[in-house]
C-alpha cells in the first residue's frame, strides 16, 4: 500500500528543476467527477428528494463534508452528515467496482512519470477507502505517496494537502507541478505556492499566472511539464 507518511527526504527529476508532479484523482486521472453526481442524485432518491442539475457545479471538486453539507441543507433532507457519507462512499464504490475509466492520457502520463522515476503524490480529497481502491487501478507503483481527503485536518481547497504531498517527497512545492481538473483544486494548488496544469472536466477554468490550462492530459508530457519550471530559472 502506498505510505502516507513517507520519510523525508529530496529527490528532483534529473536534469530538470521540476522536483514533483503532484495529481489530482477524480475528473483527472480517472473519469468519476460524474459518477459522484450520479450517486449524490440516486441516494438523494431514496431519501425522497431531487437534487437541481444547477448544483452539480457547487458540490464538484470539494471535499465531502462541504458538498453533502450544502445537499443537505438544500433540499432539508432528514439525514446526519456521518451517515450521509457513508451511504455515498458505499455508493461510489460500488460504481467504480463495475467501472473505472481513465481520462485519456492517464495511463501514459504515468507510465512516462514512473519511467523516468519523477517523484509523485496522488492529492485527493476522496478518503482513502476510495483512493485505495482506484491505486488498485492506477497501480500503486506509479505513486510515491497518496493524500487522502479524510487524513488532513483541512483539505482542498486549502493548500493543506498539497504542502503535506510536498513535504512528503522532500520537494519545494515552488518547484512542483499540480495537475488538476476543478477550480477548487486549482485553488489549494495555488495556495501552497505550486504551478498548476488545469485540465477542466466539469466548468471552465481560465489561464491566470502559474497556471497553465490545457483539454486534456494528452497534452501534458515530461517535456512539457519541466518547462513549466523554466521561468523559475
Amino acid at each position: 500500500m502506498t505510505s502516507t507518511v513517507p520519510a523525508l527526504g529530496r529527490r528532483t527529476a534529473e536534469g530538470s528543476t521540476l522536483q514533483a508532479v503532484l495529481l489530482d484523482m477524480d475528473g483527472t486521472l480517472v473519469d468519476t467527477e460524474g459518477f459522484w453526481w450520479d450517486v449524490e442524485v440516486e441516494v438523494f432518491a431514496t431519501l425522497g428528494h431531487t437534487l437541481d442539475e444547477s448544483w452539480r457545479h457547487v458540490v464538484v471538486g470539494g471535499p465531502m463534508t462541504r458538498s453533502a453539507g450544502f445537499l443537505i441543507e438544500a433540499t432539508g433532507a432528514d439525514i446526519t452528515l456521518a451517515e450521509l457519507t457513508v451511504l455515498l462512499n458505499d455508493g461510489f464504490e460500488s460504481r467504480i467496482g463495475r467501472s473505472l475509466p481513465l481520462m485519456p492520457g492517464a495511463a501514459r502520463l504515468l507510465a512516462e512519470l514512473h519511467t523516468h522515476a519523477v517523484p509523485t503524490a496522488l492529492v485527493s480529497a476522496s478518503h482513502r477507502r476510495i483512493i485505495d481502491r482506484v491505486l488498485s487501478v492506477l497501480g500503486h507503483h506509479h505513486f510515491h505517496l497518496s493524500i487522502a481527503g479524510d487524513e488532513v485536518s483541512r483539505t482542498k481547497p486549502h493548500p493543506d494537502p498539497y504542502l503535506l504531498a510536498a513535504a512528503g517527497l522532500g520537494a519545494d512545492p515552488a518547484r512542483c507541478a499540480v495537475v488538476e481538473d476543478t477550480a477548487t483544486g486549482v485553488a489549494a494548488a495555488e495556495a501552497a505556492g505550486c504551478h498548476v496544469v488545469a485540465v477542466p472536466s466539469v466548468a471552465p477554468i481560465v489561464p491566470a499566472e502559474r497556471r497553465t490550462v490545457v483539454t486534456s492530459l494528452e497534452e501534458v508530457d515530461l517535456t512539457f511539464l519541466r518547462g513549466l519550471m523554466t521561468e523559475m530559472l
